[in-house]
């Protein structure tokens, strides 16, 4: 009985992986797919992706925010640090419906820092405690591979405890970003009230990424939960 047991738990594991790697991969290639499709469609008002981040910084005064090209592509981010938006290069020069989208989303996150969004302060804080945990957990990981697998699982369970705490607050932050760009959008009337349908696509395929990532991580953790119970 308690083989069987242990075999349907180790097939359950198993299941478990195919399942997350399967959301992964869906929820990348719906990204991609709303990328592709909507890059092809050119703005009504003719504004690339730097433009539009630009009028939405200089409507509310931050001057001091700078937006600059960087390498890749979907690499947008918002450094707080540094207080630089970069834009990938079909995003910073494009005029689609998905450049000035995710330039958009990015300046969304200034806004929430400027403004002292609560979820964005829990999440800068905690960026460098999750990088600390990965970093020890991997030293410690290998270590004790030496030690007995079970070492090895449980700090691995640390590890995804640590990400998933990061990802549960980067949520809220994600839809917020989004919910603001759409916003700051039609109110400067960056884009046509008939292109909001597919404004909100492309904004929310993109804030989907991060749903996925969330579920993956849950599934992940209830398959190491599970391994730890068959070595014991």
């Amino acid at each position: 009985m308690g083989y069987m047991t242990i075999r349907y738990e180790n097939t359950f594991t198993i299941l478990l992986f195919i399942i997350g790697l399967i959301i992964t991969i869906w929820a990348q290639a719906k990204v991609n797919n709303a990328y592709n499709k909507f890059r092809k469609v050119r703005c009504t008002k003719g504004l690339s992706g730097f433009e539009a981040a630009r009028h939405i910084l200089d409507k509310y005064g931050y001057n001091d925010v700078h937006i600059v090209e960087t390498r890749g592509t979907l690499t947008d981010h918002y450094d707080p640090t540094r207080n630089v938006v970069r834009l990938s290069k079909d995003i910073f020069h494009g005029e689609s419906i998905a450049s000035i989208a995710v330039a958009a989303h990015e300046v969304g996150h200034v806004i929430q820092h400027k403004k002292g969004y609560a979820f964005m302060r829990i999440r800068s804080f905690l960026v460098p405690v999750v990088n600390l945990i990965s970093t020890i957990g991997y030293f410690v990981m290998f270590v004790s591979i030496f030690a007995g697998i079970t070492t090895y699982l449980m700090f691995g369970i640390i590890m995804i405890l640590a990400a998933l705490a990061f990802q549960l607050v980067t949520l809220p932050v994600e839809f917020d970003a989004s919910k603001r760009a759409n916003e700051e959008l039609f109110a400067l009337g960056i884009i046509d009230p008939s292109e909001a349908t597919k404004t909100k696509e492309m904004l929310q395929a993109a804030a989907f990424t991060y749903v996925a990532s969330l579920i993956t991580t849950i599934l992940n953790l209830l398959r190491l939960i599970l391994m730890t119970r068959n070595r014991d």
